[in-house]
């Protein structure tokens, strides 16, 4: 069945996808993205991310030798907006339609090493762990904020994913709301732990591990898997095997075992078309509401656009705008080539 077409539930949004497996044998006259280069020195004076060096905004950049953070000189969300709101009705007896507030938000900036010429999966294991280590601390400290409810750390790797710049680079947002999508994800594992007294995804990611057809990468403590309702062609899930709720529950030799199978994931990324793989990726996890949050386990999602090689990507367009998500590799068979790309 799961050969021919069909639709797969998402247990953690509560989404549907089309999976349309026969459809990769049809030829391909659509666009095709130029093969990126990627020689890059290890310091470039023109970078705004390099240290040292001016920034666009008139700051500079500091001598840094490790993991940088610092505020975003054009973010999105401001710490202290002004004020206000619209709730307009179309009759006195009805609810508003055209509804905002304002927002308060803090976006950050984290450099991960100064060698412009590496990206995240290409640093030594130590250098990884500490960037682990900021997403954590971040995490720990935006979330003491009294107004913080969310944070956010996210990369965008690759001008195809709308990066500025090609410093190795992620950033991080911490909002006084819950993003859409972690709305989602909050309800559905809430709702299954009071269902079953487990965490959907540890339930979920002990079928995988039976099953094995769509395991990545894993080892001691970190499985890496093409989710059975993953939408983008080469989607993986990033989890711990314990259900911890964010990245400072961590055990150390957990977060030495993260970055160790970040690095194995994103080697595997960038082996299977013999490219800088384009992606996005971001933790979620627990809301920094104050509560225990034991329905939540902690999460990476990586979503890379590319489909049939380095050229080909895969566009969310017509009925996946319209109506729900469609694809056309089944993940059984992505994480069939990324395994052989290990």
């Amino acid at each position: 069945m799961l050969q021919h077409p069909h639709r797969r539930y998402n247990p953690l949004i509560d989404q549907w996808i089309v999976v349309s497996p026969q459809r990769m044998q049809r030829p391909w006259l659509g666009q095709e993205e130029p093969a990126s280069a990627e020689e890059r020195p290890a310091y470039d004076p023109h970078c705004f991310l390099c240290p040292g060096n001016l920034r666009a905004d008139g700051q500079r950049t500091p001598a840094y030798n490790g993991v940088w953070v610092f505020d975003n000189d054009y973010a999105a969300l401001l710490p202290a907006p002004p004020q206000g709101e619209v709730a307009e009705r179309a009759s006195p007896d009805a609810p508003p339609l055209m509804v905002a507030h304002s927002e308060r938000g803090i976006c950050r900036v984290i450099c991960y090493t100064p060698r412009h010429d590496l990206h995240l999966g290409q640093l030594e294991p130590a250098a990884l762990l500490a960037v682990v280590e900021a997403w954590s601390e971040q995490y720990t400290s935006l979330g003491a904020l009294d107004w913080v409810r969310y944070v956010l750390p996210f990369e965008n790797r690759g001008a195809m994913m709308g990066a500025s710049n090609p410093h190795p680079h992620g950033q991080l947002w911490a909002t006084g709301f819950l993003p859409g999508e972690v709305v989602r994800e909050d309800a559905s594992q809430r709702r299954y732990l009071h269902s079953t007294g487990r965490t959907l995804l540890s339930d979920y990611l002990a079928m995988e591990l039976q099953r094995q057809e769509r395991i990545v990468c894993a080892n001691e403590h970190m499985v890496a898997l093409v989710p059975f309702w993953a939408a983008w062609p080469f989607e993986t899930l990033l989890l711990p095997r314990r259900p911890v709720a964010a990245l400072p529950a961590l055990y150390p030799d957990e977060r030495a075992a993260l970055a160790a199978l970040l690095k194995q994931l994103i080697s595997c990324y960038d082996r299977l078309f013999n490219v800088s793989f384009p992606y996005s990726m971001g933790w979620h996890q627990a809301p920094t509401d104050g509560e225990a949050n034991p329905h939540w386990h902690m999460h990476a999602h990586f979503l890379p656009p590319l489909l049939r090689s380095a050229t080909v990507r895969k566009f969310m367009v017509g009925y996946e705008l319209l109506g729900e998500p469609q694809r056309d590799l089944t993940p059984e068979e992505a994480a069939r080539r990324l395994r052989e790309a290990r």
